[in-house]
């Protein structure tokens, strides 16, 4: 069992590492601050949790069986990530007025704010539960309870991401004085807006 987990955690290292769009809008939020980088974690990860529960109990099989279901949400998802990338690349044109904007009103609004983008961003990616579906079950071993099982290491995976995403969220921390300057700013906006929009037009186009 020990094994087993070990080679979780090493799996769940290199899916982490792999960039996609709830790296870039991780990154995005934690220009504004690191609580909205952190909340932005959390958002994604409840998303990577309900996606694991999902898979658990089997639902996720019928989105992989059901064209329409996946067209659906796939086209949502896109949606979702050209929206974003719309924001930031006005941010950037506007000099940050934007970001400005963003961190207006109470703090705990500003932090559910970021939070719903993370999990609405992970939730808007069919791509994602089909992942779940096929990456959770490798690990349950033959004979095992396969329903709590599933459960649990979603949970594990999880956990081990907000970990994770959190050594983002202090680095770009670290780097605010230098990041926060108004020429790099809008150079990361630009970028991230970018990155965002073309990852929202391949998602629509990948049938």
């Amino acid at each position: 069992m020990l094994t087993t987990l070990l080679s979780f955690l090493g799996a769940c290292l290199l899916v982490a590492m792999s960039p996609g769009p709830s790296t870039v809008l991780i990154i995005r939020s934690s220009l504004r601050s690191r609580r909205s980088g952190f909340m932005t974690v959390l958002g994604n990860e409840t998303g990577v949790f309900i996606w694991g529960v999902v898979a658990a109990l089997g639902l996720t099989a019928l989105l992989a069986a059901s064209q329409l279901a996946y067209d659906v949400l796939r086209f949502g998802g896109a949606a979702v990530l050209i929206v974003f990338g719309v924001q930031a690349i006005r941010a950037a044109r506007r000099g940050g007025s934007f970001e400005v904007a963003a961190e207006s009103g109470p703090t705990k609004e500003r932090g559910w704010r970021s939070y719903r983008a993370g999990l609405l961003l992970n939730l808007a990616n069919p791509k994602a539960a089909v992942f779940a579906m096929s990456f959770l079950p490798q690990f349950v071993p033959q004979g095992a309870p396969q329903l709590p099982l599933m459960m649990t290491l979603a949970a594990i995976w999880a956990v081990f991401e907000v970990g994770y995403y959190g050594l983002y969220v202090w680095f770009v921390g670290r780097m605010r004085r230098v990041l926060s300057r108004a020429g790099v700013r809008r150079r990361l906006e630009q970028i991230s807006g970018g990155v965002l929009l073309a990852l929202g037009v391949r998602l629509a186009l990948d049938g």
